[in-house]
C-alpha cells in the first residue's frame, strides 16, 4: 500500500464515520438538477507526506500526474485566468463567454508588487527568497485577495502556500518543504489531485534552487464529502492497492518558467479502474 493510499483511505473512514452533515441546512453548491449538495464533513484535517521517501499518488485509481501539472502550471507558470490557456475542462463551469474565471488563480499569481528589491510577483518572490534568502520565514504566496473576490467566478479553494527551508545532517543540500492551505475540499473529486499538484510544485521549485525535496503539509479547513459521492468513496476505500510509484521530472530542466506537463512522469504505476462521470456540485 502507498503511504497516500493509508492517508486517503483513513481520512475518508473518518469523515464518513466522524463527520457532521449538512443535510437540511442553507448550502450554496447545487447538482445540476438544482437539488442542495449536501455533505459530510470534518474540519481541520492535516495530512502530512515525507517526499524523499515516495511520490503521493494514490494507487486505489489513478490521478492523471499530466493533467493535474498542467492545470498547476496554468495557475503557477502561466499565470492564467483563461480556460483556452488549460488542456482540460475542469474549468469550464465557472468560465465566462471569453474564457475567463475572473481575478482568480493565476491572475492573482501575475500581480506585481512592490519589494525593496524591486517589483515582483508571487511566483517570481518565491523563486528569489527561495535563491537569495532561503532561511526567511516570509516564503508564502496567497490569491484569496478579499478586494477582488467580487470579480472571481470561483472563489480560491487551495489559497495558500508557505515555504520553509531546512539543512537536514550530512546533506550536502538544503531541504525544502511546503504547506497548502486550503479552505474547502471536495475529496472525492479533488485531493489526491491537489496533494500531486503541489508535491510536484515542491519537486520542481527543489530542482531549479538547487535543493531536494522534504515534507508537504496539506491543511484543508473543510474536507468534505458530497452526499452523491459516499456509496462511490465507500467502494473506492474497499478497493485493492499497490505500492508508490516511482517519480521522475526532467533534471535537465533549471528554469521554473521551461517545465512542460511532459517534464513530469510516474513510472510504474498500476492502479485500480477510474471512476468516470463523478456528479460535480457548483
Amino acid at each position: 500500500m502507498s503511504y497516500a493510499d493509508k492517508v486517503f483511505i483513513e481520512m475518508c473512514r473518518d469523515i464518513i464515520d466522524n463527520g457532521t452533515s449538512t443535510e437540511g441546512e442553507k448550502v450554496r453548491p447545487r447538482w445540476e438538477d438544482g437539488t442542495p449538495a449536501y455533505t459530510v464533513k470534518k474540519f481541520g484535517v492535516v495530512n502530512r507526506y515525507d517526499l524523499r521517501k515516495e511520490f503521493p499518488a494514490l494507487t486505489l485509481r489513478r490521478t492523471g500526474i499530466k493533467s493535474c501539472t498542467d492545470e498547476l502550471l496554468w495557475i503557477w507558470q502561466k499565470k492564467s485566468n483563461n480556460i483556452h490557456d488549460l488542456n482540460s475542462h475542469i474549468w469550464d463551469s465557472w468560465a465566462d463567454e471569453d474564457g475567463s474565471i475572473g481575478k482568480a488563480y493565476g491572475y492573482q499569481m501575475g500581480v506585481k508588487h512592490v519589494y525593496k528589491e524591486g517589483m515582483m510577483d508571487q511566483v517570481d518572490r518565491v523563486l528569489y527568497d527561495l535563491k537569495n534568502n532561503p532561511y526567511s520565514r516570509r516564503i508564502m504566496t496567497n490569491i484569496y485577495v478579499h478586494q477582488d473576490l467580487h470579480e472571481m467566478n470561483l472563489y480560491p479553494c487551495a489559497y495558500s502556500m508557505t515555504f520553509n527551508v531546512t539543512k537536514e545532517k550530512g546533506s550536502d543540500k538544503l531541504t525544502l518543504n511546503g504547506i497548502l492551505n486550503q479552505r474547502s475540499q471536495d475529496v472525492l473529486a479533488a485531493n489526491n489531485w491537489n496533494v500531486c499538484q503541489y508535491a510536484v510544485l515542491l519537486h520542481m521549485l527543489a530542482q531549479v534552487c538547487d535543493m531536494q525535496v522534504g515534507e508537504f503539509v496539506h491543511v484543508i479547513a473543510d474536507a468534505h464529502i458530497y452526499d452523491r459521492h459516499i456509496s462511490l468513496i465507500e467502494e473506492l476505500i474497499s478497493r485493492e492497492t499497490h505500492p508508490a510509484p516511482k517519480f521522475w521530472l526532467n533534471p535537465e530542466v533549471k528554469d521554473f518558467y521551461q517545465f512542460t506537463p511532459d517534464d513530469v512522469r510516474l513510472d510504474d504505476y498500476v492502479t485500480g479502474p477510474q471512476i468516470k462521470n463523478i456528479p460535480i456540485a457548483v
